[in-house]
């Protein structure tokens, strides 16, 4: 390995550590969810509205960060979102009243999904050239995957180690806190100050780059297809109840159930998504339009299984099939970038359309999904929330052949330029 790659990977592995890192302040319900409610004060209703807080204004600053990531090098951007979030996670151990609550969960989207995002996968994506764009970006994933599990063990550690009460708690936070600090401080001296915003230091960056890639027809089938995948990856949650409730799944094995089916899928399913689409398909959109049709015939032995005890482990194995096509999905669906032909001097205005775009469906999606079962309450209800599943991924098939069409043409159109 030259020295050259080993400096790339150095860098690579940081930024994994930083992705895996930012969320945890801002999702501390997914570990701490009841000593939130006893040491906090915080009601379900009071945690429903900081998680909403926090969605809303990610998906209202995507752009705004997009636009930042082109005007300023991911080396002053990164740090400054993890640092940010760190110092907020010790306003936080001290367990502020919930309307400081409400301000400090507003501003870890500003440091997580403003200033750190968008930089993030502008900086993966310059990582590696044009061919290792699916392997990049599915490493990414799973990386996050291997950070998210590790370091929520670990606070989890903390917690029990440290009395399993409020003093657990703020130990936690203090933990998550200063592993995002640290993360923030490495990126600072290992990300390399690059070569500008620009590719050729002529073109305008910023404003002038966000119409620009606003302009770029690609980069709304990019973001239309990341949202395809993600409306189908929020009705991932609703396996667990529908094992428990229809398949009696113990209560001991619902956790481990939902660390597979959250975390270890990620590490394997990213990197796997990321080779199939280099390596197999040759193509990371080609490869999503044949992953939303593999989810159909999985889903539909899903729904044919009988329910009941005795059919737990086929259960179990049909809707974790589900889940691992849906996280090599998720592996790859932002590598379509390079395929539709965005500038590099653009890459950060072009992720803020699509993260804006692309991940709107965690503002709705739960709703709609709990909503669903809700009014229908057993299996009808898991029915008609998998149908409704079944019904996007055919949404997301049409989505992606489009997509695979457009860069398709637009690959014979520039074999056909360079030839004459």
């Amino acid at each position: 390995m030259t020295t050259a790659s080993r400096a790339k990977w150095l860098r690579f592995i940081v930024l994994v550590l930083g992705g895996g890192t930012i969320y945890k302040l801002a999702f501390l319900k997914d570990a701490f969810y009841v000593p939130m409610q006893e040491n906090m004060g915080l009601t379900h209703t009071e945690i429903g509205t900081l998680l909403s807080v926090n969605a809303i204004v990610s998906t209202l600053l995507f752009v705004v960060g997009g636009f930042l990531a082109d005007r300023y090098e991911p080396r002053r951007l990164i740090p400054v979102g993890l640092t940010g979030a760190g110092l907020l996670g010790l306003y936080m151990a001290t367990f502020p009243p919930f309307g400081a609550m409400v301000i400090v969960f507003a501003l870890l989207a500003v440091c997580a999904d403003c200033f750190f995002f968008p930089s993030l996968l502008k900086a993966i994506r310059t990582l590696g050239d044009d061919d290792e764009q699916g392997r990049m970006f599915g490493f990414l994933e799973g990386g996050r995957g291997v950070v998210d599990t590790l370091v929520a063990f670990a606070a989890l550690g903390v917690f029990v180690v440290m009395g399993s009460g409020a003093g657990g708690l703020k130990s936690a936070i203090l933990f998550y806190s200063a592993i995002n600090i640290g993360a923030g401080l490495l990126t600072w001296f290992l990300l390399s100050d690059g070569k500008g915003a620009s590719d050729d230091g002529k073109e305008p960056v910023g404003l002038a780059g966000l119409m620009e890639a606003a302009r770029v027809p690609g980069i709304w089938l990019v973001s239309l297809n990341v949202f395809m995948v993600y409306i189908v990856y929020c009705g991932l949650t609703y396996f667990i109840p529908y094992l428990k409730d229809m398949y009696g799944l113990p209560v001991a094995l619902v956790g481990a159930y939902g660390i597979i089916n959250q975390y270890f899928l990620k590490v394997v399913g990213g990197p796997a998504g990321g080779f199939m689409a280099d390596k197999k398909f040759k193509s990371s959109s080609r490869y999503l339009k044949w992953a939303f049709v593999a989810l159909l015939p999985v889903m539909g032995v899903i729904l044919a299984l009988p329910t009941g005890a005795g059919f737990i482990f086929p259960a179990m194995t049909a809707t974790l099939s589900f889940a691992f096509i849906v996280f090599t999905m998720r592996g790859v669906f932002w590598a379509p970038m390079s395929e539709v032909g965005i500038p590099s001097r653009i890459t950060g205005s072009a992720f803020g359309i699509g993260c804006l775009i692309g991940y709107a469906p965690g503002m709705f999606a739960y709703v709609i999904y709990g909503s669903i079962l809700d009014h229908f309450p057993g299996e009808q209800g898991y029915t008609y929330v998998f149908g409704l599943m079944s019904f996007l991924a055919v949404i997301g098939f049409m989505v992606a052949s489009l997509l695979h069409r457009s860069v398709s043409g637009g690959t014979a159109v520039a074999e056909a330029t360079s030839q004459a």
